[in-house]
């Protein structure tokens, strides 16, 4: 057992164990382990009945508001388990201060991350939140509708259903995106030539309406990965990057990003593939694990989601990544996911970039490992090759990222990625 994001060890009780307390009730929760060392390793508490009540004191004397936690003794080691829950009456201070989890360590939260805590505590969100220009025109968002949904006229009625417009604070902020005009970052779009030294085209699409900047995102996408070609009698669109990804992946942009922040969404185009760069990483709530899998949605943005899905920019909440995998089956090289705490990054390969056929060897040992995890010995023995070619093959299908490596040295093992 090691320290995470929401377990912490603690040799003895000291005051700094109460800004985890902090870092736990504001954000996922966790367990702090009095007498244990920072390996793991029990090395007890001398009194645990007063251990216990000292604990307690120190987070009801410090915290503000105060938690909701529990206490668990393990008498026979000595140690004793602190469980933080997730609050709902945010944000949970410590001396004035409110924490999170970084990693394994706790650190203090910025001017923006509190900001978002009290809105979180208050159950509002920044999309909800008066715009601060209530000067503001929807004739693209009116001619959207119209064409979607036969809406003739957008007022404030249709506003309102929209969510788009309280009687109290009148436009709020998710209004401000989808208007004509706003102060709002957007998508900063970069075709690079051989290296990112050479910038062959670059938009920056800003101040418009978020459906401004979908089109025209996909307008320079159409520049680049889409041509004409004969086949026969017949003129065909062949798409290098699948447009159904290439949308999937700025709509997932535009829909969940942190808008109270002022970087813009970046798309990095290279030969070989896209990079759609989100800001904001996952919505509090969403493993990543979770976001991976697909099918699960937590939405950071709901009134913003709601009117792309009512345009049917979004087919159903949550299905977004598969979509994209689904664009991509039976490809050699497959989308990649990379989230951090601040963003997250879609790698969309170019599909004729990567066509390249699997030899013999490789469909051979991709057939072997259907449902199965196995060391190259086993796969060796199964397949009936020697260890070189087994190696090299195996080698060449992670490259291909058609395979994925788990464990180290003799406990290495494979299986289809």
């Amino acid at each position: 057992m090691k320290e995470s994001a929401t377990l912490e060890f603690k040799e003895k009780i000291t005051n700094t164990f109460q800004k985890t307390v902090s870092a736990f009730a504001n954000f996922s929760g966790g367990r702090i382990v009095f007498g244990m060392d920072d390996a793991g390793v029990p090395v007890g508490l001398e009194d645990i009945v007063a251990a216990r009540l000292t604990i307690e004191n120190k987070i009801n004397d410090s915290i503000r508001p105060k938690p909701v936690f529990h206490l668990e003794a393990d008498m026979r080691k000595g140690i004793l388990t602190l469980i933080v829950e997730e609050g709902m009456d945010k944000p949970y201070l410590y001396r004035g201060k409110a924490y999170r989890r970084s990693d394994t360590a706790t650190v203090e939260v910025d001017r923006t991350e509190l900001r978002r805590l009290v809105l979180e505590g208050t159950n509002q969100t920044f999309e909800g939140l008066a715009a601060r220009n209530q000067d503001l025109m929807f004739h693209d968002l009116e001619e959207r509708l119209s064409e979607k949904l036969g809406v003739k006229k957008v007022d404030l009625d249709v506003l309102r259903t929209l969510g788009l417009y309280q009687e109290e604070g009148g436009y709020n902020n998710a209004a401000a995106l989808l208007a004509d005009q706003n102060d709002f970052p957007g998508i900063d779009i970069a075709k690079f030539g051989s290296s990112i030294d050479i910038i062959e085209d670059r938009e920056t699409l800003s101040g418009i309406s978020v459906l401004q900047q979908l089109d025209g995102a996909i307008t320079m996408y159409r520049r680049y990965y889409q041509q004409e070609v004969i086949r026969g009698m017949e003129r065909e669109t062949v798409e290098k990057v699948p447009e159904t990804a290439f949308r999937e992946a700025v709509v997932n942009a535009l829909v969940h990003r942190q808008w109270d922040v002022t970087p813009h969404i970046h798309v990095e185009m290279f030969d070989d593939r896209i990079d759609i760069v989100s800001i904001g990483g996952l919505p509090h709530g969403l493993r990543e694990e979770d976001y991976l899998r697909g099918g699960v949605s937590t939405l950071r943005n709901p009134v913003l989601a709601g009117v792309f899905y009512r345009l049917h920019y979004i087919e159903a909440f949550g299905t977004g990544v598969r979509r994209i995998r689904t664009a991509y089956a039976g490809c050699v090289r497959q989308p990649e996911f990379t989230v951090t705490e601040n963003t997250v990054r879609i790698m969309l390969p170019n599909i004729m970039a990567t066509a390249e056929a699997y030899t013999d060897a490789e469909t051979k040992i991709r057939s072997y490992l259907e449902g199965k995890l196995s060391s190259s010995s086993e796969i060796s023995q199964a397949v009936g090759f020697n260890k070189a070619k087994t190696i090299r093959t195996l080698t060449s299908l992670l490259e291909k990222k058609a395979v994925e490596r788990t464990g180290n040295g003799r406990g290495t093992k494979y299986r289809l990625k």
